[in-house]
C-alpha cells in the first residue's frame, strides 16, 4: 500500500500528529515533484484493519508567487493522459490568436474551458484526468477540467502543472469530506498562478477570483501526475495521488478511504 503524506510549503504547514497502521511503514521520497509517500507491506492477517493518519494543518490563501524559469520548463512536457497532439495545438492556437502575453493567453484558455465544459459526473471515463476525454465529451470532474486546461496551456507554450488534495467545507467546523479535489497552476511573467476552473465553473460569480487564487480552505496531498517511486506499484506510475493505492498479488484493489476534519477556529488550523 502507498499512502500520500502531505508536506509543508509556503502555503500550508503540516504536522503529523499520529500514524496508526497495522504494520510499521517506511516513508518514501518521490523525487520528480517532491512528494512523500508512506509505504506498507501488509499480509492477509491485516485484512479489514484500519489505517488512520491525523494531521494538524494550517493553510493560507494562495495567490501568484515567484519562481525561476528553470523550474517551469519541465511542465511543458506531456503526461500519459495529458498528451501533446494536433487537436490541442489547433484549439490552443485558435484561443490565443491575437492575444499578447502569457497571462492574457492563459486567461483566454481558462475562459474557454469554463465555456466548453460542464461539471457532470456521468457515464464512464470521467475522473481519470484524461485531457482527450474531456476535450471530446466536454463533461467531467475537477481532474478532467484541469487536465484539459493543462493540455491547452502547454500546447500554447505556457507551463502548467497539477495538484490534488481536499477542500475543507466552510459552512461547518467538523465532519466528513465528500472526496478529493484538484487544481492547477500555470507559469507566466515569472510567477506561478493558481487556478481552480471547476470551482469557477460551478460558482460563476467567483470565476475571476479562481483565476489567480486558491482559498485557504483546502489541503494539498500531492502534486504532479504519473508519479514514480521505488518500490512502486506493479500497475505502473500513479496517475494522480489523493487516495491510498493498494495492490494484492500485483493487482490494484479498490479500498475505502474516508477524509474528515475538525476546525480549530482559535488558530485557524484545520
Amino acid at each position: 500500500m502507498w499512502v500520500p503524506l502531505p508536506t509543508t510549503d509556503e502555503f500550508q504547514t503540516v504536522e503529523i500528529k499520529s500514524i496508526d497502521t497495522p504494520v510499521k511503514g517506511v516513508t518514501l521520497e518521490e523525487l520528480e515533484y517532491g512528494n512523500k509517500i508512506l509505504f506498507l507491506k501488509l499480509g492477509p492477517e491485516d485484512s479489514k484493519k484500519i489505517l488512520e493518519i491525523r494531521y494538524q494543518v494550517k493553510r493560507f490563501e494562495k495567490s501568484s508567487y515567484p519562481a525561476g524559469a528553470a523550474d517551469s520548463k519541465k511542465h511543458l512536457e506531456p503526461d500519459r493522459l495529458v498528451p501533446k497532439n494536433e487537436t490541442f495545438s489547433r484549439i490552443a492556437s485558435e484561443i490565443v490568436d491575437g492575444k499578447k502575453g502569457d497571462l492574457v493567453r492563459a486567461r483566454a484558455i481558462y475562459d474557454h474551458v469554463i465555456d466548453r465544459m460542464s461539471y457532470i459526473k456521468y457515464g464512464s471515463g470521467w475522473g481519470q484526468g484524461d485531457a482527450v476525454y474531456a476535450c471530446d465529451i466536454r463533461t467531467g470532474n475537477c481532474t478532467d477540467f484541469h487536465s484539459y486546461f493543462i493540455a491547452l496551456s502547454r500546447a500554447a507554450g505556457i507551463p502548467a502543472r497539477f495538484a490534488i488534495g481536499a477542500g475543507i467545507p466552510s459552512a461547518r467546523d467538523e465532519g466528513g469530506i465528500s472526496g478529493y479535489h484538484c487544481w492547477a497552476e500555470f507559469y507566466a511573467e515569472g510567477k506561478w498562478w493558481p487556478v481552480d476552473i471547476s470551482e469557477g465553473d460551478k460558482y460563476s460569480s467567483l470565476a475571476t477570483y479562481y483565476f489567480g487564487h486558491h482559498p485557504a480552505n483546502r489541503i494539498e496531498l500531492s502534486r504532479g501526475r504519473d508519479l514514480m517511486v521505488e518500490p512502486g506499484p506493479a500497475s505502473g506510475p500513479i496517475n494522480f495521488f489523493a487516495y491510498p493505492v493498494l495492490e494484492i498479488d500485483n493487482e490494484p484493489v479498490k479500498l475505502k478511504a474516508n477524509l474528515s476534519f475538525i476546525r480549530n477556529r482559535e488558530s485557524q488550523d484545520s
